[in-house]
Parts: structure tokens; sequence; C-alpha cells
């Protein structure tokens, strides 16, 4: 049975252009039946095109990437994807890392590989973090501006949710407010 190759490529935004990823899969030009390209983060794995190429994707198929941050950007994810490409009979070549998830060396490869992917993504969280609080210090971080909020409607419609007459969801939503600040202002004017 011949293998089938089906390409998978990511950028973080719209903007930003995938260009590169699809030069790199030019060794395997021939073979790629199929690429599958999301413009959105990779933070988590709900991703409209990712979705739709772990449907696709049949027993004895390829999926090939650049490279596993391309994929996921946590272990976590990184190990639930290939755990269902492999659960169907998939296999995992990433192009920059040089593995093959069809080799015992490339399995345990991969589980190295997404760690590091992780262990860098928390670097840049922690070093922003860091990056933040010396701001404060210096007193040169305003953090967000809180979104305005209409307080005669907020009043009119917490008196609703207070006394039974729609839920705090729904509340929440007529103002346009997300849970944890509707909250805060709730408890900041005693409503």
């Amino acid at each position: 049975m011949e293998k089938t190759y089906i390409g998978y490529a990511r950028v973080s935004t719209i903007e930003q252009n995938e260009a590169r990823q699809l030069e790199s899969f030019a060794s395997y030009a021939e073979k790629i039946r199929k690429v599958f390209i999301d413009k959105v983060s990779g933070k988590d794995t709900n991703r409209p095109q990712l979705k739709a190429l772990l449907e696709y994707v049949r027993e004895g198929d390829i999926v090939v990437v650049s490279d596993f941050s391309r994929l996921a950007r946590s272990t976590r994810d990184m190990l639930q994807i290939v755990q269902e490409l492999t659960e169907k009979g998939v296999g995992l070549i990433s192009l920059k890392e040089n593995v093959d998830t069809d080799t015992p060396q490339g399995r345990f490869m991969l589980t190295v590989f997404a760690a590091l992917a992780e262990l860098e993504r928390e670097t840049i969280i922690q070093r922003q973090r860091e990056g933040i609080e010396i701001a404060k210090q210096q007193h040169k971080y305003k953090g967000r501006k809180p979104i305005p909020f209409d307080e005669d409607k907020l009043k009119v419609e917490c008196k609703k949710w207070r006394n039974g007459e729609q839920t705090a969801v729904a509340t929440m939503n007529k103002l346009g407010i997300k849970r944890n600040r509707f909250y805060q202002i709730v408890k900041k004017y005693h409503l």
C-alpha cells in the first residue's frame, strides 16, 4: 500500500505568511497530496484545519510538518495529537528536527522536542511577567484600561439578576461584560 503524505502548516495570525513552511515541504512536493493551513495561535488544539486534518487522515498516511512548534506548543497537546495519529495508524515527520515517528528513536525525540517547545513558551511568559513586574516597580506599567460600561444599565440589569428574573450569565451577556469583570464590578458597587 502506497503511503499518502499530508502537509500541515500553521502561522499565528492572518497577517503572517506560511510560505516558508510550504517551501520546507519541497523534498516531499511530489508525495504530498493535500496541505492543511491554520492561521491561528498554536497555544491549544482548537484549530479548524488541524481538526480537519485529524478527520481526514487514514491508516498508513504520513503527516509532514516543517517543525513541531507548528503542530503544538505544549508537550500535552503534542502528545495528544501524536497519540490520536498513532491510534489511527498515521505517522508524523518533522522536517526541521528530522524526526519520523515510525521509528522508536523518532517517538523518543518527539517527546524531547515537545518538552523543549513547552519550556520555550513558558520561558517567554516568565520573562514577560518579570518585565511587567519591573515596569510596575518603576511606575511605568499602566496595565489594561478597564472596559467602560453603562452604570445605569448595570444597576437595572443587576436588580433583575438579584430578583431572580434572569441568570448571572444573561446579565453579563446583556452588559457585554466577562465573568471576572462582572463580579469585580458587582462587588465594587455593592450591587
